[in-house]
C-alpha cells in the first residue's frame, strides 16, 4: 500500500472513529465526513458477531452507542443489522435511525474515495472471544480489495503478526506502556505504525524512533498537535478531525 504524499512539516490527522464529534461514532456517516473534509486517514475499530460478521463498534457491548442492549459476539448478524446506532446518550434523535455498520460497508465506501486509508482495529474482547486466525480471516474477507488501503492494527501483538502474515499488509501496534518499556517489544515486531495515548508519553524529548511511524491520540487542539509532531509523531489522531483541521490551518496562516 502505497500512502499519499504527506507534507513532512505538519501532523497527519487520524479521524479517530470518524467525525465522531458531528457523528455517531464508527458509523459510515461519521467515516464520510471525515474523508469529504480531504482527510487521508480513518481509524474504526471492529467486533465481530456470533456468525463472525465483522461490525464497526469499539465496544463488545452496545449499550453505550446504540438504541440496543446486548453482547455483539453472542449475536448474530440478523439481529445486528437492525441496530440503531444513532448514539442517543449523546445525540439524543438527532442521528437516529443510523445503523451499525458492517466492515464491509466500511469497505464499499472507500471506493467512492479513492485516497481514503483506514486504521482497521481488531479488538481483544473478540479476538479472545472467536480466536485470533479466525478474526482476522473474516475482516480481511470482509475489506476484499480495499484491504490494499487498509492497515490492521491491535493492542494485541498476536493478531498483528497474524494479519501481517495472512494480508500481506502493513500493521500498526497500540501500545499499553510508555514507548521506553515497549521499546523491545516493538523491536521486536517492528510494525509500519504505533499508536499511542499521548498520556503515555514525556512532554518533551523525541520519541523513539525504528521501521514503525508515531500515530498518537487522543489530540484535541492544534498546540498538542504541533508539540507532539516536534517530538516525532507524524500522525495525530482526534475525535474531532474537523476543529482541529481548522485550527492547524489557522496556526500555519499565522507562522
Amino acid at each position: 500500500m502505497k500512502p499519499p504524499p504527506a507534507r513532512p512539516d505538519v501532523p497527519e490527522i487520524v479521524a479517530h472513529r470518524g467525525d465522531a464529534e458531528h457523528f455517531p461514532e464508527n458509523t459510515l456517516p461519521a467515516l464520510e465526513a471525515a474523508w469529504r473534509l480531504g482527510l487521508h486517514y480513518a481509524e474504526f475499530d471492529v467486533q465481530l458477531s456470533a456468525d463472525l460478521v465483522p461490525y464497526l463498534i469499539h465496544d463488545a457491548g452496545l449499550e453505550r452507542t446504540t438504541a440496543a442492549a446486548g453482547d455483539v459476539r453472542l449475536m448474530n448478524s440478523g439481529q445486528l443489522d437492525g441496530v440503531d446506532a444513532g448514539e442517543p446518550a449523546r445525540f439524543g434523535t438527532r442521528h437516529a435511525g443510523t445503523r451499525l455498520p458492517r466492515l464491509a460497508a466500511a469497505a464499499d465506501l472507500m471506493r467512492d474515495y479513492p485516497r481514503a486509508r483506514a486504521f482497521v482495529e481488531l479488538k481483544r474482547q473478540s479476538l479472545a472471544h472467536h480466536g485470533h486466525a479466525q478474526c482476522v480471516d473474516r475482516v480481511l474477507d470482509a475489506l476484499g480489495d480495499a484491504r490494499e488501503r487498509c492497515i490492521a492494527i491491535s493492542f494485541d501483538s498476536e493478531a498483528c503478526r497474524i494479519a501481517r502474515a495472512a494480508g500481506r499488509m502493513p500493521v500498526g501496534w497500540v501500545l499499553r506502556d510508555t514507548p521506553q518499556a515497549s521499546l523491545a517489544a516493538l523491536e521486536d515486531l517492528r510494525p509500519e505504525y504505533v499508536f499511542c495515548d499521548q498520556r503515555l508519553l514525556p512532554p518533551a524529548g523525541p520519541l523513539p524512533q525504528g521501521s514503525w511511524r508515531w500515530v498518537v491520540y487522543e489530540v484535541t487542539d492544534a498546540a498538542t498537535a504541533w508539540r507532539l509532531h516536534a517530538q516525532g509523531a507524524g500522525f495525530v489522531e482526534t475525535m474531532a478531525p474537523a476543529r482541529l483541521l481548522r485550527e492547524l490551518a489557522a496556526a500555519g496562516k499565522s507562522a
